[in-house]
This record gives C-alpha cells, structure tokens and sequence, in this order.
C-alpha cells in the first residue's frame, strides 16, 4: 500500500508517494517525489497504516529528487514516531538536491536523525577533498538552493512550462533552469521569471544570455 500527498495548488507537478514493505517486525519505506507542503502529513498517515507489531521504522530516501523546508517537518514526524512508539527510525541514503538542504541546515547527511555527538554540535560533512576550486562549487550549489527554496513558486511554474514544452520530466526541468543559471550568470528565480513572462503570448523576451544558457542547457540534457 502506498500513500501519496495531495496537489497543494495547480502548479504542482509532483506528488510524494510513500511505497514500502514489513520484513518481519521491520517496516521499510520508500518516498518517491519531492518533500513539499503536505508531506509531513502523507507521512503521517503511513506510519499510523502500519501493524502494531511494528519494532522498527526505516526509510530509503534515494526516491526524494527535491526537499523544501516543509521536508523538516517531514523528518520531524518520523523523529516524533519513533518517539511515541519507543522504535528505532531512521532516514538514509540522501542524495542530490535533498542531501544539500541536509548540509546547509547541519544536519547529518547519513541520517538526519542519528542524535548530534556530545555537546550539541550536529556531524560535520567531510570536507571537500580537491581544495578551493571544489569548495567554491560546492559555495555557489548552496547558494542556489537558498534561492530555490525562496523562490519555489516561480521555480515550479518554470518547470511546467519546460515540461509542457519540450516533454521532459520534473527532474530534467528543474536541472535545465539550474544550468542557465549557471551559465548565464544569473539567478535562479530570474532564470524561472524569464521562462514563465517569455510564454506568454504578451510577455516580454528573456534577456539573450538567458535564451542562449536555457538553449544550452536544454540541448544538453533532452535528446
């Protein structure tokens, strides 16, 4: 049984949906989607779903391709699960843009909720291994997500236009604003503004380097 989270609103083009499986009295979850406004409460519902006889909670996170900060409130619930029921529960395998928020709020990418070493202070990430040039990189993908999560209305609208467009997924969306914006040298959300007033019958033209990055970008990564 699977359960999956209402469309907040019409621009929303994914939705998270909580697969999973008992192994014995452990219970395996797997999200798939995005963690977004209404998630903490899809959860919600599969942990109430799942048998008393439940002794172990754990969830696959390699399905989640983007997290707001709504995905706190997610993790939140699980932690207050476990909690309740006196279970063990964790959170793994975080990756891409989802793995970042981790990083950028200190939490610990390997579980989120594995309790901060004495003294209070959250697991530190390594550090990056090839010096300034791959810290930097690492600086500018932060960056960016900060403004994502400012700028998500925009950003969603964007990525329906190109979805609309050009027939391609949520996923090569979102990776094609966020290359002509690093192209272009401009920001996410004014990347997102350009492609959301440029469909428009009466909407104004993106800038040209704009033009130039997104058709780059999209070259890239649609056959």
């Amino acid at each position: 049984m699977t359960s999956a989270a209402p469309s907040p609103s019409s621009g929303r083009h994914d939705v998270l949906v909580i697969g999973g499986r008992m192994d014995a009295d452990r219970a395996l979850l797997t999200p798939r989607g995005e963690l977004v406004r209404g998630c903490a409460d899809t959860l919600a519902e599969k942990l109430a779903q799942l048998p008393a006889r439940t002794a172990r909670v754990d969830l696959d996170m390699s399905g989640v391709r983007f997290m707001d900060t709504a995905g706190l409130r997610f993790l939140d619930v699980l932690r207050d699960h476990g909690r309740r029921r006196s279970v063990p529960v964790t959170a793994t395998r975080w990756s891409g843009q989802p793995r970042r928020l981790l990083e950028l709020v200190g939490l610990d990418t390997t579980d989120p909720l594995r309790p901060p070493r004495r003294g209070g202070a959250p697991t530190p990430s390594p550090p990056a291994p090839h010096g300034t040039d791959r810290a930097h990189m690492a600086e500018e993908e932060i960056e960016q997500l900060r403004q994502a999560i400012a700028a998500r209305p925009v950003i969603d609208r964007a990525r329906g236009i190109l979805m609309a467009s050009h027939g391609c997924s949520s996923d090569t969306a979102w990776r094609v604003l966020r290359e002509a914006s690093q192209l272009s040298g401009t920001g996410l959300r004014t990347v997102a503004a350009a492609v959301t007033a440029g469909a428009g019958r009466a909407g104004p033209r993106p800038p040209e380097e704009v033009r130039e990055a997104l058709a780059t970008a999209l070259a890239r990564h649609l056959p």
